[in-house]
């Protein structure tokens, strides 16, 4: 049992306070998963720029100096933002890929979160709560974001086991439910080409996504493929640079609740999830159809 929440915002005005949203969202799913929690933050663009988002066990060693060493070895200028055990390095478009290569060689231990021109992940063991002040989430605006909180059940309770996972360019994915078909398909998608770095069946759905996008799918295409090509039971939702998007399995034991206004998308769990955004005493609210995609564009 996990619980998710999703936010869509199509009020541009409601962005300054998109993390502030977000986080109440989060810790009303903390009974669905007090083991750890994460959060995706599609937030600003700068012309010609990356992000990588990274994680250390062990910040402040791993962290100090990171910037100029990773400048010398791209040849090029880079920033960095320090919040607790995450850091977000600022580099030139294009070089996300050498930045990871250059990581890798000088410091092993860190965990690339995430890449791209908006998406920031942060994500920790612990109660969301927490995890969420650990990082200021509530202080973040942006145009769209997803959460996850984990109740472990067949892996550690690990920060690398912590959803949202992404495997492609300011792609991520939080899943309550189980894929029976991950260790075949994971072994597919290596031999594709596709990064994949733990053992985590979810980390599989996120890279079928990115295989599917890569090879030319739109998002909604590559959420109808999950029904044919993905065994067990799952509820999806996922981000990328300018959508959103949610499907559930053929069979729908997980529950969902969607709502929408003129302001926004929301995706929760359980209805208590959505209860404190505005506006939600007239929106629309369902339940997604099993086997059934929805996706929003900005």
């Amino acid at each position: 049992m996990c619980g998710i929440v999703g936010l869509f915002l199509k009020d541009k005005s409601l962005e300054p306070k998109l993390g502030d949203m977000l986080t109440d969202m989060l810790i009303t799913m903390t009974d669905r998963g007090p083991d750890s929690a994460g959060i995706a933050i599609y937030g600003s663009e700068a012309d010609g720029r990356t992000k990588l988002t990274v994680q250390s066990d062990a910040p402040e060693e791993a962290f100090d100096g990171l910037d100029g060493a990773l400048a010398e070895a791209l040849s090029t200028d880079v920033s960095i933002r320090v919040i607790d055990t995450h850091a977000v390095l600022d580099v030139p478009a294009g070089k996300a890929e050498e930045a990871r290569s250059a990581l890798a060689e000088l410091r092993p231990g860190l965990r690339v979160m995430s890449a791209g021109d908006t998406i920031e992940i942060y994500k920790e063991v612990g109660l969301p709560e927490k995890v969420a002040e650990r990082f200021d989430v509530r202080g973040m605006g942006g145009s769209h974001g997803i959460g996850h909180t984990r109740m472990a059940t067949e892996s550690a309770v690990t920060t690398e086991g912590a959803h949202p996972f992404s495997t492609g360019s300011d792609q991520c994915l939080v899943h309550n439910g189980s894929l029976s078909n991950h260790n075949s398909l994971r072994r597919k998608l290596r031999r594709d080409g596709v990064r994949i770095e733990s053992q985590n069946d979810t980390e599989v759905g996120a890279a079928y996504l990115t295989w599917k996008m890569q090879n030319g799918a739109t998002l909604g295409e590559a959420l109808e493929g999950t029904l044919e090509d993905l065994d067990g039971f799952f509820n999806f939702v996922v981000g990328t640079k300018d959508g959103f998007g949610v499907v559930r399995d053929p069979i729908a034991c997980k529950p969902a609740v969607m709502a929408e206004t003129d302001q926004y998308v929301a995706f929760g769990s359980e209805y208590r999830a959505l209860v404190n955004l505005p506006g939600i005493e007239t929106a629309r609210v369902w339940e997604p159809e099993p086997a059934t995609v929805y996706f929003w564009n900005h």
